[in-house]
């Protein structure tokens, strides 16, 4: 892998504007340098800022890695072939063009993540201190996880296509030098590292509320999400109670169907945290600016990706669904999905990105029931979430299917990266729908990949030519050989 002498890159990312792989030959001005940076807990709290520095940057969490899963199924679009979204609507990527950044940035979280790991456990701690480290190690192994997670997602295919045997990416857990040139890691055994980092850090992580970082219950409800990918459902069962269950015993709870339009926008706190276990908190002096979903999703910014009328559709067979009321209209053009509110005295720009919701973990609940046959706990878990939705729906003498949870699944996490990975992960199609509506006059496909499933090579990205260009040991991805 090629990177920098410097580890930590958190600055230099943070100042690059660059769509290419210039990050790779950064030399920041404020570096950690692998050898003398971690001595005291300080410098692990301080490397860690850092390392969510990094993830707030709009080519990371607060941007691109949260609309790929979007524009590339069914509910979202691009608003037109020329917008920032585009080109992963439209598959239109080539071996020699394919986006760097989805590598750079989880790579570089990666790295600087090594470097704690790497020296956590020689510091030497004051009696009284040990929760404290744990819970800063615990950070470190979720974010770790979760950056490999969704390399893995991003350039190898869904684990239950072939158990896992194609190449997903490099396992790094060393401090990477120039000289790094490692070879693809499978699929099954990047899961299996993910599994070990989030497993470690959930016996670390304090589950006490932590304004935009990693606590016990994120953790917990990603790994349930992980454990989904990879069929093991009475893991991703047990682990997405577990989280519910705790997270609930901290304060956290699902948002009232009142509460539910207006709440994205709420400043979470300690005495009440709401249902965001897990975001991206952006302030007008550390903003992702004008390329974060808050802009991009809003009419009021560059309006780069709407839902499409085939979803809109769907919400409108329930007028009475709460969820409608987080669409936003331009004129009777398109529909956008205002999840991404801005908190008090900050502008769309500055909105936080939830990234992980208490919603999510009963989705991934009921999802892990249905397909452990057991319908109670699954209408347990389901239930919740419909009645948020509409309080006089309920699916309490309902036998539910995994069709039944996957809708609601798509209706109540639009617009926060999810929907083409769930279907690839269930080995389901993504079908692009040409509908029309007169609120939503000129949204329409513009496409020529209506309907393709887990065989279609460019649901994986290519390798960056930067990284095959440097790195003998990288295979490229099928599909773009030539």
């Amino acid at each position: 892998m090629k990177v920098t002498k410097y580890i930590y890159l958190s600055f230099a990312l943070l100042t690059a504007t660059s769509c290419g792989n210039d990050w790779l030959d950064l030399e920041p001005s404020t570096s950690v340098e692998t050898e003398t940076s971690i001595n005291v807990l300080s410098d692990i709290e301080f490397t860690l800022n850092g390392i969510y520095s990094i993830m707030k940057h709009p080519y990371a969490y607060s941007g691109r890695l949260v609309y790929y899963g979007d524009v590339t199924g069914d509910d979202m679009q691009a608003v037109s072939s020329t917008k920032r979204t585009g080109n992963y609507y439209r598959f239109n990527f080539t071996k020699d063009s394919g986006p760097s950044t989805h590598w750079s940035y989880p790579y570089s979280i990666i790295q600087s993540c090594n470097l704690i790991l790497n020296n956590v456990d020689k510091i030497s701690v004051a009696s009284g201190e040990e929760a404290y480290r744990d819970d800063l190690k615990g950070q470190a192994l979720a974010i770790r996880g979760m950056a490999l997670f969704d390399l893995t997602r991003i350039y190898g295919y869904p684990y239950l296509k072939d158990g896992g045997t194609s190449l997903g990416v490099p396992i790094v857990k060393t401090t990477s030098t120039i000289d790094s040139k490692p070879a693809r890691n499978t699929v099954a055994e990047c899961y299996a590292e993910i599994i070990s980092d989030l497993e470690s850090s959930t016996q670390l992580l304090s589950g006490k509320f932590n304004k935009g970082k990693f606590n016990r219950w994120a953790a917990m409800t990603l790994l349930s999400r992980v454990y989904l990918y990879k069929g093991d459902n009475e893991n991703a069962l047990k682990m997405a109670e577990e989280a519910i269950k705790g997270a609930e015993k901290n304060k956290f709870a699902l948002w009232s169907n009142e509460e539910y339009p207006t709440a994205w926008g709420n400043d979470a706190s300690a005495s009440k945290p709401g249902e965001v276990l897990f975001e991206m908190v952006n302030l007008t002096t550390d903003s992702p600016g004008k390329e974060s979903m808050g802009y991009l999703s809003s009419y009021n910014g560059y309006d780069d990706l709407c839902v499409t009328v085939s979803f809109y559709h769907l919400l409108k067979q329930d007028p009475k669904d709460v969820r409608l009321k987080l669409l936003s209209f331009d004129k009777t053009y398109y529909a956008y999905v205002n999840k991404y509110q801005p908190q008090e005295g900050e502008n769309i720009a500055d909105a936080n990105i939830p990234l992980i919701r208490l919603s999510e973990a009963y989705l991934n609940a009921a999802e892990a029931a249905v397909k452990e046959g057991d319908n109670a706990t699954a209408v347990k878990y389901l239930n919740p979430i419909v009645q948020r939705a509409n309080p006089a729906n309920s699916v309490e003498d309902k036998v539910l299917t995994l069709d039944d949870v996957l809708n609601e699944r798509r209706k109540e996490l639009v617009g926060e990266g999810h929907r083409m990975y769930d279907l690839m992960r269930n080995g389901l199609p993504v079908k692009r729908v040409n509908e029309t509506d007169k609120a939503i006059s000129k949204t329409k496909h513009n496409t020529a990949y209506m309907e393709y499933d887990w065989n279609f090579f460019r649901i994986v990205l290519p390798i960056p030519k930067a990284e095959i260009d440097t790195n003998p040991n990288i295979q490229q991805n099928p599909g773009y050989v030539e």
